[in-house]
């Protein structure tokens, strides 16, 4: 996520060629962001279980989006559901492999 500064241009959509449910799950996903960051009574007990790294990449993810969305409301919520993909993208790099 520290990058985007160097990239220069638009990033473009979201591809149509992946997969279909997981894009519509992101994109609903995304608004959520549209409330204020917070961390809610039933959210803090979800989030007592995960190592603390995850819990900090959650709450940078959720005030980064929730910032992010309210300056890209005239493009839509597919902006903040690329950046979303980042962020679960590296909780997912954090959590250990289980077969």
């Amino acid at each position: 996520m520290e990058f985007y500064h160097l990239i220069r241009g638009s990033l473009g959509g979201i591809t149509k060629t992946g997969n279909t449910h997981a894009r519509r799950v992101l994109v609903e996903g995304a608004w959520a962001y549209r409330y204020p960051a917070k961390v809610s009574r039933q959210l803090q007990l979800r989030l007592e279980n995960q190592p603390k790294m995850i819990q900090d990449i959650s709450w940078k993810a959720q005030v980064r989006l929730c910032k992010r969305y309210q300056r890209l409301v005239a493009k839509g919520t597919v902006a903040i559901a690329r950046e979303l993909v980042g962020f679960v993208w590296a909780i997912a790099k954090e959590v250990p492999v289980t077969l």
